[in-house]
């Protein structure tokens, strides 16, 4: 293995703000944070909604919340809404004329989900699902509201969710996600699409006749990594293919002219943190074209304002609101911060002429807050959390590796002791194709915050290494049927940039990960004895019998450009399995017993293994659980466990 110690450019972020006990382990029970999702804004610009919820490590899964409506000049709040007590808010939707809201409300006792349409303090429940549903959109025409909606759903949408139990007839009747509308004066909820097809995304046709959306047929969690783009008729629901490229596909959106439909395209491992070019094809059918070829940044939503064509993206370590020119190209950036941000429809939610933006950003010492206002300028229009933030030195290290530009964030203490040394945590992100922003952690379910890291006394470094978004479809795809070579080359090369630009102990390094982070963590122990400690969430330890188990093998095709079945080759030679005698490093392995992404078996596998060898670990199976770790009391003992392991022979 080669190590480059070349740093190029060090950039350095520092987030000042209220003191914090940098030196004190966090308390049991952390500080409650306000948190706010499924952001709106009306046409007009003059408010805003979201979901809000007070969040604690004893609610972190599954929180009720309320519907707060809010000023975007001030933030005041003009509107409080809760109309169903026993639902948990999903999705919201303002009317063209900003006078409706529709909101999506599961009641998961019940099973059912209720579409509602809000007019002031008038409630009316357009119809109620036995099932699941998603994204609500008004028609143009504004006589009817579309969401797609599972009927009799078996578990929540997505890969990412516990699977059901693998019994009796193994595949059969998988769950149909469809587009279904409802008219705004009163009917039944049809069901627009056929049953056979499973839709991911989807928006409305300017002429309200009909949909594009991305789909494919079978298993809806899956086939997504095959998905292609169709048409749906609103009075048939007759399919028509629009475009089958030889890349992963997302966020379709029709021009205005009704002639041309947009969709984020590229090489993409997971339904969620998608990103990629954008492209174009013709409505009728066609070839797409790439819009952005070289663009270094990742472009991850696209709404259309107007005849005006709005994107976000992810520019190296940047989150962006970019507008395109008139002839859909030269993006140009509107507004760009070093922190996670997100809206319901992409990243930042658009008035309808453009020019006042909202969102909710986060980073790693500012909790979520939401900002508004003219896009270029966007402030903070809520302070709920105010009294959360934590002062950190927080770097945007960037280094050299193979030839290649490679950044990552390293988070550490604002002050600290002359002469002290520190242990120090890498981090390495999901996916591969996904990216590290700046995040405070309100999201418990993959790891615990940075800042109470730091405050156990780490340095926390968290890679972007080739594969991941933030610099272009040439970085995302460097790692094609390359798993665990330059990838894993940029990491430790960044592990060495990182201890020229802080007091970090080389001698007391310590690597996490959770999915294909886990995996680089299992791959890591068996290539290095660098690392001190080592944990292993939903890790892959051997391809060969991860293929035949997993519920969404057709992932990996675009990766390896061919099955297991075909090249058995290329998918043994980056399993960990197969260097397993090479590892000294105490290792803990942790996974949810329903994970369909990547099976229990892969953490009992390694966890056999390492005993088999004398190595010391340790295996936690949270039940119920599937590829993230929701329910409260797993979370609760996650956010122990951890900590607990690295402080045992890292010493902090």
């Amino acid at each position: 293995m080669s190590c480059f110690r070349h740093l190029t450019t060090l950039a350095c972020i520092a987030v000042i703000a209220a003191p914090a006990a940098a030196a004190e382990a966090p308390a049991a029970t952390a500080p409650p944070v306000h948190t706010y999702s499924a952001l709106v804004i009306t046409p007009a610009g003059d408010l805003v909604a979201s979901v809000e919820d007070v969040r604690t490590w004893e609610n972190a899964a599954e929180p009720h919340g309320k519907i707060v409506v809010r000023a975007v000049h001030d933030g005041r709040v003009v509107e409080t809404l809760d109309p169903c007590a026993t639902c948990r808010y999903s999705a919201l939707a303002w009317s063209a004329d900003g006078g409706a809201l529709a909101v999506l409300g599961t009641d998961a006792a019940a099973g059912t989900t209720q579409i509602l349409l809000l007019r002031g303090e008038h409630i009316t429940t357009l119809a109620t699902l036995q099932g699941i549903a998603s994204t609500p959109r008004f028609a143009p025409d504004g006589r009817s509201l579309a969401v797609l909606a599972t009927i009799a759903a078996k578990k929540k949408t997505g890969a990412l969710e516990a699977g059901v139990p693998q019994v009796g007839d193994i595949g059969a009747e998988p769950d149909e996600q469809r587009i279904a509308v409802v008219a705004l004066d009163g009917g039944e909820l049809r069901l627009v699409s056929p049953p056979d097809t499973y839709v991911y995304e989807y928006g409305w046709t300017p002429d309200s006749k009909g949909f594009v959306g991305t789909a494919a047929k079978g298993d809806g969690d899956n086939n997504w990594w095959i998905a292609e783009l169709d048409g749906f008729d609103l009075a048939t629901g007759a399919v028509r293919r629009i475009a089958k490229p030889d890349m992963q596909v997302s966020m379709p959106t029709v021009a205005p002219d009704g002639r041309h439909v947009m969709f984020v395209g590229g090489l993409m491992s997971d339904f969620g943190p998608t990103a990629g070019d954008v492209y174009e094809v013709a409505a009728g059918g066609g070839v797409p074209v790439d819009m952005t070829p070289g663009f270094r940044g990742s472009f991850d939503s696209l709404l259309w304002r107007g005849k005006h064509l709005y994107a976000s993206a992810v520019i190296v370590d940047r989150a962006a609101l970019l507008e395109f020119d008139a002839g859909g190209h030269a993006p140009k950036i509107l507004w760009s911060a070093p922190v996670t941000a997100s809206a319901a429809d992409g990243k930042v939610a658009v008035s309808a002429d453009g020019r006042t933006g909202a969102s909710v950003t986060e980073d790693f010492g500012h909790a979520p807050r939401i900002i508004a206002g003219a896009i270029a300028g966007m402030l903070p229009i809520t302070h709920d959390n105010d009294g959360l933030t934590v002062d950190l030195d927080v770097q945007s290290v960037r280094w050299k590796s193979d030839g290649l530009d490679v950044q990552g964030w390293l988070v550490g203490p604002a002050s600290r002791p002359p002469g002290k040394r520190y242990p120090m945590i890498v981090h390495v992100h999901g996916g591969p194709s996904a990216v590290v922003l700046p995040s405070f952690g309100t999201d418990y379910s993959a790891y615990t915050p940075m800042h109470e890291w730091v405050a156990r006394g780490y340095y926390m470094f968290l890679p972007n290494p080739r594969g991941s978004f933030g610099q272009g479809a040439q970085f995302t795809s460097a790692n094609y049927r390359d798993f665990g070579g330059g990838d894993f080359r940029d990491i430790m090369s960044g592990v060495d940039a990182a201890e020229k630009a802080a007091p970090i102990d080389d001698h007391r390094l310590g690597i996490h990960g959770h999915s294909y982070g886990g995996f680089m963590t299992m791959w890591a122990v068996t290539r290095t004895n660098r690392f001190r400690a080592a944990i292993a969430g939903a890790g892959l330890s051997n391809w060969i019998s991860y293929y035949g188990l997993n519920g969404i093998d057709t992932w990996m095709i675009p990766f390896f450009g061919a099955s297991m079945y075909d090249d058995p080759a290329a998918y043994r030679a980056i399993s960990p399995l197969e260097s397993i005698k090479q590892v000294h490093t105490p290792t803990l392995l942790y996974t949810g017993e329903f994970d369909v992404e990547v099976p229990a078996s892969q953490s009992f596998e390694f966890w056999h293994a390492l005993r088999a060898m004398g190595v010391t670990t340790e295996l936690h199976v949270y039940p119920g659980e599937g590829h993230l770790i929701r329910q409260a009391e797993h979370v609760t003992d996650l956010r122990r466990r951890l900590p607990e392991w690295f402080d045992r022979y890292l010493t902090p």
